[in-house]
């Protein structure tokens, strides 16, 4: 896929910030608001979906359509459609749904585009307070309430300076838990319940770490190629690339991601 063409690469970046501004505009009327409902995907756990997930994720595929017809589509929602481009587009109209539905604003919208080697160029939008992270093709930067800047990933410091985080306390499988809190046991700060934003919060050097299990494809490939553009690293627990989701380790520098792997090790899958 010719990646260096310059024109393709614009029309690419324009058309991921056009889908997340399409479902900006899709979610936003649906939070905080009264009587907002959820079903859950699975029975024994609840596992959440919402009218909004449904138009945002409907409203990106509306843009992509239009714009990019020949191109392929694995969204959370509505499956995958087959391109022909050789390009695919990773969507999670709501990554955090929980999140959504309890009024924080720490869920996010997530778009990627993804050639046969991985994502190559993302976006990680938090609609309500208005920040836009994104990178690919050699730059990374943030938007919101103060203007733009470029996204950097925090220098090595040791472990035991680093700041940990994961959506869920309890992380995985019972083994992989284990190995979670032996890490969160060396670090400085272990925070939860962030969902995608505390991938952007390694990209934007705020953080240190993000330790998940469990993820898909689509809550993984907008982090990836944004943290990349910043500097960081994303894998699996044994260090191999995730784009097909799984156990994440998502770090802000190489020293800190080899040093958590070495603790994560034996429950790596």
């Amino acid at each position: 896929m010719p990646h260096h063409d310059p024109a393709l690469r614009a029309d690419l970046i324009d058309t991921a910030h056009a889908l997340a501004d399409a479902a900006r505009a899709a979610i936003l009327p649906y939070f905080r608001s009264a009587g907002l409902g959820a079903d859950s995907k699975e029975a024994d756990r609840f596992d959440p979906v919402t009218e909004a997930d449904r138009a945002a994720e409907a409203a990106m595929r509306a843009v992509l359509a239009t714009r990019r017809p020949e191109d392929g589509i694995l969204g959370e929602e509505f499956g995958t459609v087959a391109g022909r481009s050789g390009l695919t587009w990773v969507l999670d109209p709501i990554d955090g749904t929980r999140g959504f539905l309890a009024g924080t604003p720490t869920w996010g919208v997530l778009v990627a585009v993804a050639d046969a080697t991985g994502p190559i160029f993302g976006v990680i939008d938090q609609p309500y307070i208005g920040e836009r992270f994104s990178g690919g093709f050699g730059g990374a930067e943030m938007t919101g309430p103060q203007g733009a800047r470029p996204l950097a990933a925090r220098a090595a410091r040791p472990l035991s300076e680093a700041i940990l985080f994961s959506t869920f306390p309890e992380v995985g499988t019972k083994a992989e838990g284990a190995a979670f809190r032996r890490l969160a046991g060396q670090v400085r700060l272990t925070r939860y319940g962030m969902d995608c934003y505390a991938y952007a919060l390694v990209a934007a050097g705020s953080i240190d770490l993000v330790v998940e299990a469990g993820l898909k494809a689509y809550d993984v490939a907008a982090p990836i190629a944004v943290i990349e553009a910043a500097g960081g690293i994303v894998t699996n627990w044994r260090g191999e690339p995730v784009h097909a989701g799984g156990q994440v380790v998502a770090a802000a520098n190489a020293d800190l991601h080899r040093a958590a792997l070495s603790v994560l090790a034996e429950a790596a899958s």
